[in-house]
């Protein structure tokens, strides 16, 4: 009887803590809404909902410490120029178990972050050009979209929007049809962005991988990385001493 009960006890103390855990991402799920930086990690922290350890735990209350230690930081918006600029990065076979490549894009009207994500890709990346072109296929899906709501708004952008990759490779696909015959497993992508290349929609521009702001939402970074890009996204806190 007494090894029943502890077996009953333990299997009550893992579901406890189970819902515990689900509540702590549930809510921070909610503050990736005005804080992007950190949609990377409740990306990864939301892949163990069912069956949480105690490690996932750990790593959940290090983001809330964060978070307490700049409660009022958010994205700061301000009056400028209505332009798009887009950034996509992927960080190929980054999931240890399935080989997915994890998709990151960030898009800024005038200065002003207005849409991120993280995601893991669908299917599996035979190369790390595969990896960033459907990162590519997916940002330039959103900014379609968001072209069509700021015209729905009466905002008409003449100018294409700059969408800035870091894999030269995955650039050359887009300019280049002859390598759409080498990547016939991608065609749909292909066409996708380079349809809206030429329409003048979208203008692909290269940048180095330290300037890859997208790098936030799709690995894990060092604390002098990190501060660099979030000083870059338009996130501000106002009530920290200037």
């Amino acid at each position: 009887m007494e090894q029943r009960h502890r077996l009953s006890t333990s299997s009550s103390d893992l579901l406890s803590d189970s819902i515990k855990y689900r509540r702590l991402i549930g809510r921070l799920i909610y503050l990736t809404i005005t804080r992007p930086e950190i949609s990377y990690s409740l990306h990864i922290l939301t892949q163990f909902m069912q069956e949480p350890r105690q490690d996932h735990w750990d790593a959940a209350i290090r983001v809330l410490r964060y978070l307490k230690q700049s409660p009022g930081q958010g994205i700061f918006l301000r009056p400028t120029s209505l332009e798009l600029e887009a950034f996509c990065d992927s960080d190929w076979a980054s999931c240890p178990l399935t080989r997915r490549s994890i998709t990151g894009y960030f898009i800024m009207l005038g200065g002003c972050s207005v849409s991120w994500k993280t995601k893991k890709q669908t299917t599996v990346s035979r190369s790390s050009a595969e990896a960033e072109y459907r990162a590519m296929a997916v940002t330039v899906s959103e900014i379609v979209c968001l072209r069509s709501l700021l015209s729905s708004l009466g905002v008409q952008m003449a100018a294409p929007t700059h969408l800035f990759c870091d894999n030269q490779a995955a650039l050359h696909i887009a300019a280049n049809l002859v390598f759409h015959e080498r990547t016939k497993h991608i065609e749909i992508d292909c066409h996708f962005v380079r349809e809206h290349i030429k329409t003048g929609l979208v203008n692909t521009n290269h940048l180095p991988t330290r300037l890859q702001l997208a790098d936030i939402f799709t690995k894990a970074l060092g604390r002098d990385r990190f501060r660099f890009i979030l000083s870059k996204l338009g996130i501000g806190n106002p009530h920290a001493p200037t």
